[in-house]
């Protein structure tokens, strides 16, 4: 089994000294990262010329040597560096349609370093970073596979104020799991997070919804303090915790979940859901985002991977919860409100989110042996349409 990239993230207590360092060389990386943004930008609409990374580069060596930045020669200059090719990737996923334009970093935003292996050292299983004379205050909450070194180190700090450690490793350990004659059919949901196609259903836990009151108040105290003021910034500090708190607590209930998944199941088949356009609806926006079914799939396509296990994905306009399980009549409407249903066919009655998760698990079983295509005409593209329409018009009568 060829090695796998793999990232374990800790937490960790800088000292004063470390802790002084380390913002320091995330303020450098922002304004670098920012400036050289502004370059690029700057460049295209006045000179229609592109700035690439050498050109970045060679515009950094100036800055370092301009009197009122000399401020940047005091931190390590690879995470500068790396800041540019982070740069250089965002452009590149823009020009390519798999990202906006890049925006500029924010201090409040917290921000983050990355250190490759010339900018620290791995002695007896501790991190010593440049320019640190002590290693860094980890809590090792797991500990990495035998023989294994990071590659390279990402410190970040969090809005709330919360330090970060994420070791890069190549991992060779084998972690595949024995195979298990297993299959699953999951139906992401609102009321209920995930419907499996043997009937179970996993509650939502709403994290928002728990501290919902707790961050309107402190969000309302926030917009009411003076900006750039100190009580300003402890407001701010305020709602960073509360909303770290909710992110907390709706990844664990993730990393649970998937997990469990994972260990029993030999192949799980889940829909392709475009959840960035979904959350464009203002009545379920909140509720969707809450959710987190993109993480959801994130996390179940690596823990696959990483196991040994098989992911399925059906396309998005299959109609799982319109269509019969029975019989394969489909309904022409069936409103959000509708959780239950007759079929007009057959006579079955049909809980929507397990039908659904039911449908899932059956089409994933067609598309794996056959590699059949599950969209339906109904759901072709205008474009498709008109193909089809012009390829019967062609066909000659026989």
């Amino acid at each position: 089994m060829q090695s796998m990239e793999k990232a374990y993230r800790y937490r960790f207590y800088p000292t004063l000294e470390q802790e002084t360092l380390l913002r320091r060389t995330i303020g450098c990386v922002r304004l670098v990262f920012n400036k050289a943004l502004a370059a690029r930008t700057e460049a295209w609409y006045s000179r229609q010329e592109r700035v690439d990374y050498v050109q970045t580069s060679a515009l950094l060596t100036l800055w370092k040597k301009e009197d009122d930045l000399q401020f940047l020669n005091e931190v390590s200059c690879v995470p500068l560096q790396q800041t540019l090719r982070h740069l250089q990737s965002a452009f590149t996923n823009f020009f390519a349609g798999r990202a906006k334009y890049p925006n500029f970093k924010k201090k409040r935003n917290g921000g983050s370093a990355e250190f490759t292996k010339s900018a620290f050292r791995w002695k007896h299983g501790q991190v010593y970073l440049a320019k640190c004379s002590e290693p860094l205050s980890i809590r090792w909450s797991r500990h990495l596979p035998k023989g294994c070194e990071p590659t390279t180190i990402t410190v970040k700090l969090e809005p709330s104020g919360r330090w970060f450690v994420s070791l890069r490793i190549d991992d060779p350990t084998d972690k595949r799991l024995q195979p298990v004659d297993k299959s699953v059919g999951l139906d992401v949901g609102i009321s209920s997070l995930v419907t499996l196609s043997t009937g179970e259903k996993i509650a939502n836990p709403k994290g928002f919804d728990k501290y919902y009151h707790k961050l309107t108040k402190a969000q309302k105290t926030l917009t009411r303090r003076k900006k750039d003021s100190r009580n300003r910034d402890k407001a701010r500090l305020k709602v960073a915790r509360i909303q770290a708190k909710i992110c907390d607590s709706r990844i664990d209930h993730l990393h649970k979940l998937t997990t469990r998944l994972v260990r029993e199941n030999q192949t799980i088949v889940v829909e392709d859901l475009a959840v960035k356009n979904m959350v464009k609806n203002p009545k379920l926006a909140r509720a969707i985002s809450d959710a987190s079914w993109g993480e959801f799939v994130r996390q179940l396509e690596y823990k696959a991977k990483w196991y040994g296990r098989t992911l399925v994905k059906i396309d998005r306009w299959f109609p799982s919860s319109k269509r019969c399980g029975n019989c394969g009549h489909v309904v022409e409407r069936l409103p959000l409100n509708v959780r239950s249903w007759n079929c007009p066919n057959c006579g079955t009655h049909h809980d929507r989110d397990i039908n659904a998760a039911q449908n899932i698990l059956a089409v994933g079983h067609t598309v794996t042996v056959c590699g059949a295509s599950v969209r339906p005409d109904g759901h072709k593209s205008k474009g498709q349409l008109r193909k089809t329409v012009q390829g019967k018009k062609q066909k000659p009568k026989s």
